[in-house]
């Protein structure tokens, strides 16, 4: 089959690689019908060491199970799923905590010799616990908005989560990308009144206030910090959610938080120290989010996108083939989309 590799710095390839088969009883196989590229996969493209081997890319993906184990059950050939971007067995303790990112027999795909989901198909490690059955056909217009179940919607939300939004809340979102655009979404569901969104690309803001940004603010840094303090009175907001990974964004949650308030970070972070001094201690700040277990979520946000309620799919603004995804990544490393969605 075909499937994607990464070799280096800005070295994307899809190559042939082994047809996945069967190892354990507790595998399926899924021919993949939609996949795409994450705003994570842009670290290692733009600092990957080059590599002679070249390492799989995706974690994305939704299709059709062409196969199942004998340990399978409740899944079957022929069955449409989603798999979540960490693969779990749903039945330990930390899976039944709503922690499937920190399961005991779980892992991550594309890695230890688990395919990614950038190609034309892929063995799923404990299958029964990992996939979600999604009642649409093959050829739903919903696919989009069903994809991003894997990771980017999911993600939105547990950041909306675990900084406690809910009605009455105020809301800063740092980052306009994917994830930044889903915590929109998400901040808005769980009933947020105000919602500003930092970011300085007006399609994409556009977009964020469609999905209910009341505010944006292009400034950044510590003009950025003052515009959203002169809109909340002085004060800050409630919540940030922070969605980028990077220490600029975080200073930024950091100068926008109001006193009491919460910080969520589900930006991949790409900084190893946190500026967490005394100012932030007298002010009570927490810092919280996290990598988001994004299984824990999709039955609850599942029948929003089915019923229409929410159109997360609105994130992808580009549609590529599978010989197309090494422009994808470049087309998203230059600013050029937002999002690539991969049809095989």
């Amino acid at each position: 089959m075909r499937a994607t590799l990464m070799y280096g710095v800005g070295d994307v390839r899809v190559e042939n690689v082994p047809d996945p088969k069967i190892q354990q009883p507790t595998d399926a196989i899924v021919r993949v019908l939609r996949s795409c590229i994450c705003g994570s996969d842009l670290w290692p493209y733009g600092s990957m060491p080059s590599s002679e081997q070249g390492e799989r890319m995706g974690h994305e993906f939704l299709g059709v199970i062409e196969e199942t184990g004998s340990d399978v059950s409740g899944l079957k050939a022929g069955d449409l799923v989603v798999a979540p971007f960490v693969w779990s067995d749903n039945t330990c303790e930390f899976c039944r905590e709503g922690l499937h990112t920190s399961c005991l027999h779980g892992g991550l795909w594309a890695r230890d010799g688990i395919d990614g989901g950038q190609g034309e198909a892929v063995r799923v490690p404990q299958a029964q616990g990992t996939l979600v059955k999604l009642p649409v056909a093959e050829d739903s217009a919903l696919l989009p908005s069903l994809l991003t179940l894997s990771d980017v919607l999911c993600t939105g939300h547990h950041c909306a989560v675990t900084a406690g939004v809910g009605h009455r809340t105020t809301v800063t979102v740092v980052g306009d990308g994917a994830v930044g655009l889903s915590a929109v979404m998400a901040a808005k569901r769980l009933g947020a009144e105000r919602i500003i969104l930092m970011g300085r690309h007006k399609d994409r803001t556009d977009l964020g206030r469609d999905f209910g940004a009341t505010d944006v603010v292009p400034e950044r840094g510590e003009e950025g910090i003052e515009r959203v303090r002169e809109l909340t009175g002085g004060h800050g907001t409630h919540t940030v959610l922070e969605c980028v990974g990077t220490l600029p964004a975080l200073q930024t949650s950091m100068g926008t938080v109001r006193p009491g308030g919460t910080i969520s970070r589900v930006g991949a972070p790409q900084y190893s120290e946190v500026p967490l001094g005394f100012p932030e201690f007298m002010n009570n700040i927490t810092l919280t989010g996290g990598v988001a277990p994004a299984r824990a979520y999709i039955e609850e946000l599942l029948p929003d996108v089915l019923e229409g309620r929410i159109e997360p799919g609105r994130v992808f603004d580009r549609t590529v083939g599978l010989d197309e995804i090494p422009d994808g990544y470049r087309a998203m490393a230059d600013r050029e989309a937002l999002k690539i969605l991969v049809k095989p």
